[in-house]
């Protein structure tokens, strides 16, 4: 995904949201997509800002619940930003998620210290040290953990698997056992 995303992806989603109804986090999102926003500290690095508009392309879906969920709340099960000065341990306890996310930590949302993928309120430091490669992580933590993608985000996680990582629905169990041998960090870290 890594390779791909900066040259086959990233300038594709940037193009196509600049088509969808502008609001006030969808044109943040687009400014840090596109760079042009260095000195904002409240807005995310350009990889994830892409991501995120990713996200509004590939609307959520409320699942079997009859409930309609935005993108921009759709965010928050996929990625939650902690201020490097405040306790993760307060974040964890008050944080209700059946399913990985990402937790970024630093001082601004541009300029992340550490990324984390929270499994069952446990953290698992991830060796990447970008949001892309933190996304990456969380996607192949899915797999390694036999986990269902949450679901408002099936539309986004099932694009990048089939789309990015070129991985057919089909063959998703055969994958999972790729990934945990490629992947050997992760299961180390847990046990």
């Amino acid at each position: 995904m890594l390779e791909k995303w900066d040259t086959a992806f990233k300038p594709k989603v940037i193009k196509e949201a600049k088509h969808l109804t502008q609001s006030t986090e969808l044109c943040r999102l687009l400014t840090a997509a596109e760079n042009l926003s260095e000195n904002d500290h409240t807005n995310w690095d350009s990889d994830m800002a892409s991501l995120l508009l990713l996200l509004h392309l590939l609307p959520p879906t409320a699942g079997r619940k009859r409930i309609q969920i935005s993108p921009s709340d759709a965010v928050g099960k996929m990625l939650h930003f902690h201020k490097s000065c405040c306790s993760i341990v307060e974040h964890l306890q008050g944080r209700e998620a059946e399913q990985p996310y990402i937790l970024a930590v630093g001082r601004p949302k541009n300029r992340i210290d550490a990324f984390y993928i929270v499994v069952d309120k446990l953290l698992i430091p991830c060796q990447a040290t970008s949001s892309l490669g933190a996304f990456d992580e969380l996607f192949k933590s899915h797999y390694v953990f036999n986990l269902s993608y949450d679901e408002t985000l099936v539309q986004l996680f099932t694009f990048v698997q089939t789309t990015v990582y070129d991985i057919d629905v089909a063959t998703t169990a055969v994958y999972r056992v790729y990934v945990v041998k490629l992947c050997p960090w992760c299961l180390e870290e847990i046990f």
